[in-house]
């Protein structure tokens, strides 16, 4: 069974990528929809119909959530057509002035749980198989007050790109899209929203049509996919500008 696996999916661009997905990989006949709050799941898994969907209620932060996530694929084997990394998390606040399980929660969930979700899924993917992974703005260039998020991110990127390499030979593509601020539940459970003048300021992105770019750039098979002509032309400036001096624009 043609299955789609997306992470965070309770919420944000979790459920915009599980609605655009309807029409965008029509051939996906089930959905396994990975977050923690079972009723957010639950509530998306009714939207979805006609399609057979699996909730599964796991903290991605919790090691042995990837345990559960290995036997239940052992059990199923599902031919996975899609897999969207999208679970994440951002905190504002300078290393050694925040809270630490803040620090360390983007590490695992940004990173640890980003790179096993992967390694668990890609022994059931074929050939024409898509991997989405959302990456950042962030990735482009360290930002101080986000240190922590923004070197994860550039983690995610350099991830996509070398996972895009190692999976050629097999024709599964790899996606990292690097979208800016949105305004979800991201920027205000990170204390981000009202507390950043960059944030303030900088041109927001909506989730609906970020998540169509990024399945229909997924869908071609695409590298990078980064929303919006200010955010394209920042990529561009970050890639020719020293990072020694970019880091200092970069402050959020």
């Amino acid at each position: 069974m043609k299955t789609a696996i997306i992470t965070g999916a309770s919420a944000g661009m979790g459920q915009e990528f599980a609605r655009h997905a309807l029409t965008i990989f029509p051939e996906i006949e089930c959905f396994w929809l990975i977050a923690r709050r079972e009723g957010r799941l639950e509530e998306l898994a009714a939207k979805l119909e006609g399609k057979k969907v699996v909730c599964m209620a796991l903290d991605l932060c919790d090691e042995t959530s990837f345990d559960v996530l290995a036997e239940k694929l052992r059990d199923d084997k599902p031919e996975i057509t899609l897999l969207i990394n999208n679970a994440g998390c951002g905190y504002l606040g300078n290393v050694g002035e925040t809270p630490l399980d803040w620090q360390t929660r983007m590490t695992k969930l940004n990173v640890t749980a980003l790179t096993a979700v992967t390694s668990l899924c890609v022994p059931y993917m074929s050939r024409g198989a898509r991997i989405v992974n959302v990456s950042s703005i962030a990735s482009f260039c360290p930002n101080p007050r986000m240190t922590v998020y923004s070197s994860t991110k550039a983690y995610v990127s350099a991830f996509s790109r070398g996972i895009r390499e190692e999976l050629r030979d097999k024709g599964v593509t790899a996606t990292a899209v690097c979208p800016g601020p949105m305004d979800t539940e991201f920027i205000h459970l990170g204390q981000i929203k009202g507390h950043s003048k960059t944030f303030d300021i900088m041109p927001y992105c909506d989730p609906s049509s970020v998540a169509e770019g990024t399945l229909l750039s997924a869908r071609a098979g695409r590298a990078f996919y980064t929303p919006k002509a200010f955010y394209k032309f920042y990529r561009f400036v970050a890639k020719v500008t020293p990072q020694a001096l970019m880091v200092k624009f970069a402050w959020t």
